[in-house]
């Protein structure tokens, strides 16, 4: 998984800590900084911390809590994977209530979990064959 803030990334350092604590390894904070650095592509945790700097924030985050329509019904839920790949991301978000994602009163197909590519704006890169994109998120 690629990092995209300084916050995100020191958040997956300390969650490696705590992963490796419970298994019984310790693992200093600093240490865990530079394994997060080397995971994403730089050589040490001072590269990796100048170039998130300079990027762009991102508009998602892991655990954020957005709202929208996926398949044209509405939602409320949490970002619970996320990845970037230029200006795209690839999300999956757990909804709150599951969503029915079938609109025949005598069928229905309860999804609890959503995955898609989204833009920017949080439009899904596939649409319905009436032009509506698949997955449309924002911020709460």
């Amino acid at each position: 998984m690629t990092v995209r803030t300084i916050a995100e990334a020191k958040a997956h350092a300390k969650s490696l800590r705590n992963a490796l604590a419970s298994d019984g390894t310790v693992l200093g904070h600093a240490q865990a900084l530079e394994i997060v650095a080397r995971q994403n592509g730089a050589r040490d945790w001072n590269t990796l911390s100048a170039r998130l700097v300079k990027a762009a924030p991102s508009p998602f985050h892991l655990h954020q809590r957005v709202q929208g329509r996926y398949l044209g019904q509405p939602f409320k839920g949490e970002i619970n994977a996320i990845s970037s790949s230029g200006p795209h991301y690839s999300v999956s978000v757990r909804f709150d209530e599951p969503v029915d994602t079938v609109i025949f009163d005598s069928f229905s197909n309860m999804r609890r979990v959503a995955r898609g590519v989204v833009d920017i704006h949080g439009m899904s890169v596939r649409k319905t064959s009436n032009g509506t994109p698949h997955l449309m998120l924002s911020a709460l």
